[in-house]
């Protein structure tokens, strides 16, 4: 697997971003530019990247076209259609966003109405339009699962694939937002190895972390963490990935909000991964 994450820092030039990105030794990063980025400037990056031997693994949308304001709603889904397009000009396999929600409260928010069978038909609707209006035959349209949303567990996302009904639509696989009850987090890693026996023929991109859970606290409060800071027995995670992903597959660190958190991280599951004999 390709071990890697998103580029923190700051940078004022791509020499200085590259600079960072040396000093990650990631193997796969998230895309530092969006469709809005200046072709030159975007060019400049994947002229670094390529320097350095890096993959892209995925270009993120993380906007809502469930939006209550439909003005919100229509740029969002135009904003993941730009995506989409400039995925597929640059070979990049994953274009990835979350369904999204009709909530005022957030754009990523538990909301009644998000399991609704009106908001299930609206989310198909949605994806197809995304895919059928950019016609991509590179890059593929994914949705990270969320613990709140559509898709929540693995049996939810192949239905999902079945009913959008489209070649260019993958799954992205985030196991950690699946494990969102005390029964997934308590048999962590059974639950895992499910999540890419079933997914494993969509999988394009893959996000890891970490979970903890009080273990006598109620009501139940299950909390995102990075790798080595919750529960998760990461040689066994690592053996399932190595197993079920090809070798080249992307495995990316997320939500870490610096250099010093990322290396942390990264340093955590190398050295897992060394100790098993896995190369990442």
């Amino acid at each position: 697997m390709l071990l890697g994450g998103t580029i923190v820092g700051k940078w004022n030039s791509v020499a200085e971003w590259e600079q960072l990105l040396i000093r990650s030794r990631f193997k796969a990063i998230t895309a530092p530019f969006s469709c809005k980025t200046a072709p030159a400037d975007i060019a400049a990056y994947c002229g670094a990247i390529e320097r350095n031997g890096v993959k892209i693994a995925e270009i993120g949308v993380w906007k809502n076209p469930m939006a209550p304001d439909p003005a919100e709603a229509a740029e969002a889904l135009s904003y993941a259609k730009g995506q989409l397009r400039l995925a597929d000009e640059l070979g990049i396999p994953c274009c990835v966003n979350i369904v999204g929600t009709s909530s005022p409260v957030a754009w990523d928010a538990a909301d009644s109405a998000n399991f609704t069978a009106e908001t299930y038909d609206r989310i198909i609707a949605t994806i197809r339009e995304i895919i059928d209006d950019v016609n991509p035959r590179r890059a593929f349209y994914c949705i990270e699962p969320m613990p709140w949303m559509v898709p929540d567990g693995p049996d939810e996302y192949l239905q999902l694939i079945r009913d959008v009904d489209r070649a260019q639509f993958a799954a992205h696989m985030d196991f950690i937002n699946m494990i969102n009850c005390p029964r997934r987090y308590l048999a962590p890693e059974a639950f895992i190895e499910k999540c890419f026996l079933k997914l494993r023929p969509y999988i394009k991109s893959t996000h890891i972390k970490d979970t903890r859970m009080h273990p006598t606290r109620l009501t139940t409060l299950l909390e995102e963490c990075s790798p080595g800071e919750g529960t998760l027995d990461y040689e066994r995670v690592l053996r399932i990935m190595d197993r079920l992903l090809p070798p080249d597959a992307p495995v990316l660190l997320e939500h870490m909000q610096t250099e010093e958190e990322y290396r942390a991280a990264y340093e955590y599951v190398a050295d897992k991964a060394e100790k098993i004999n896995i190369r990442v």
